[in-house]
Order: C-alpha cells, then structure tokens, then sequence
C-alpha cells in the first residue's frame, strides 16, 4: 500500500490560496526540469476563480509562473460555444488567461472544437486526438500522464464530468469519453476518464465550504465514499493527491488534516 493522500485545510479558502500557488509552481518547476513544458488539465467550477487568486497575486508567495511554458487541456467541458456560460474555457479564461500580464507569456490552450457541438461523440475523439498528438502516439503511451491535474469536486462526489455510479466509470481503454445525459445541466459534455484523471503526477483538488462537509466526511471517512469519483482517484493516485481545503469543508472529518501552510 501507498501512503494515502494529502489533506490541506485553512482558516478560509483566501488562505489557502499560498499554498496552492506553491504547489502549482513546485509541479512547474519539476516538469521544466523534465521536459521543459509545464502540461495540466483544469475542471471548472470554483476551482478557476481560486487558481486565478493563487498564481496571479504575488502576495501569495515567491516563485514565478511560467505561463509561456504551460500547455492548458479541460479535465471535462461541456458542448457549448467557447463563449457560452457555462463553458469551463470561457471561466478559466476569464478568471486566468485574460488576467496574465503580458510579460509572463502565454500558454498555449487546447479547448474543444465547436464544430462538433451536436456530436459529443465525435467531439470526444477529436479531443482525444488532440491529446495522442501532445502525449506521443496512443500505440506507445497507455494513458497520458498530465504534470498537473487540477480538480474539483462537487456535493455528490463528482469530478471532471465523472458522476457517482456513472458507467463511464468502468471504462479502461478511451482516455475521453462523451455524455449526452449528464445529471447537472447541461447534458452534453465530455470528459477525461477515471484512468486518466488518476494518473496524473500530481494531482490537486480544490474544495471549500460547508457545503462539501458531508461528501468529505464521505470521501475520506467510509467504505462507500471511497467508490465515488473523487474517492476512486483517491484510492488510485494515493499521495500523488494533494486536497485544499477551508475548515468548514472538513467539519467532522475523522481523516488527519495538515493544518496551515504547506
């Protein structure tokens, strides 16, 4: 057995924005060192605006981002236009890509291709291809492995577009895979798979709230919530995991939280 995963909580979600900037700059700096490109995949919801905090106030901490170096992929996104609201390209964009000073460079962003919006199947494959030919050939790479993935997770234990008992759950061989009937609008929507989503060399999620407290004490506490997405990539990706938590979202949590900074 691996050593379980890393269990971060703060006073208030501001305060753990420190920790997750050093987080975030110690995965950069270990994948420049490798192969000189920084390569992460983000989800949406809360976690873009709290990445927007972390890397773009430098009161947060030393180090500098290199976003030139950083290739940006969607952990999941939804079949909507790059400007639509509920776009997770449009949210990462607005609360980090069009905030990056110009003298920090830019990333080179990988979103979807609109022009399958009416067929996620296809929408899936196209952005599957899109990851063989950053990763290398799909015949020499079993599943790509992201310098950073950068999570969230939702009240019912979800991750990416994976929902609790979801049959795409049990897939082993597409590294993305599409949803027409998501139980959270909207319905469309593709996602990275359980495989990939755990095989990142880290892995980082974000979640604040009490809001979360009971799918935490889930998560961490019980048999059953180790079977929810979060949980299985918990269970797959042991302490390559790092969480980031405020107090309200780990109230009752028996697991053993490292109180404050990193």
């Amino acid at each position: 057995m691996g050593k379980p995963p890393n269990l971060y909580a703060f006073q208030t979600a501001d305060e753990l924005a420190p920790s997750l900037r050093a987080f975030v700059l110690d995965a950069q700096n270990n994948a420049l060192d490798r192969h000189n490109v920084f390569r992460v995949g983000v989800s949406g919801g809360s976690l873009p605006k709290v990445l927007g905090k972390a890397l773009l106030d430098t009161s947060n901490g030393e180090g500098k981002v290199q976003f030139d170096k950083w290739e940006v992929f969607f952990a999941d996104e939804r079949a909507v236009p790059l400007d639509h609201e509920d776009s997770n390209y449009r949210l990462v964009k607005e609360e980090l890509l069009d905030k990056i000073p110009a003298e920090q460079g830019r990333p080179t962003v990988y979103p979807i291709d609109v022009k399958y919006l009416d067929d996620v199947q296809e929408m899936a494959d196209q952005y599957e291809q899109t990851l063989v030919s950053v990763f290398a050939a799909r015949d020499s790479v079993r599943v790509p492995m992201f310098d950073l993935l950068l999570l969230g997770c939702g009240p019912d234990g979800h991750t990416c577009s994976l929902f609790p008992g979801s049959p795409l759950l049990r897939e082993t061989d597409a590294w993305v895979l599409p949803i027409s009937d998501s139980p959270k609008p909207p319905p469309k929507r593709i996602t990275l798979s359980l495989p990939v989503a755990s095989h990142g060399i880290r892995i980082g999620f974000v979640a604040t709230g009490e809001g979360k407290k009971e799918v935490m004490k889930q998560i961490f506490d019980t048999e059953e919530g180790r079977q929810l997405p979060c949980g299985l990539i918990n269970t797959f990706a042991q302490e390559r995991v790092s969480w980031f938590v405020d107090y309200p979202a780990i109230e009752g949590v028996s697991f053993p939280a490292r109180r404050g900074s990193l």
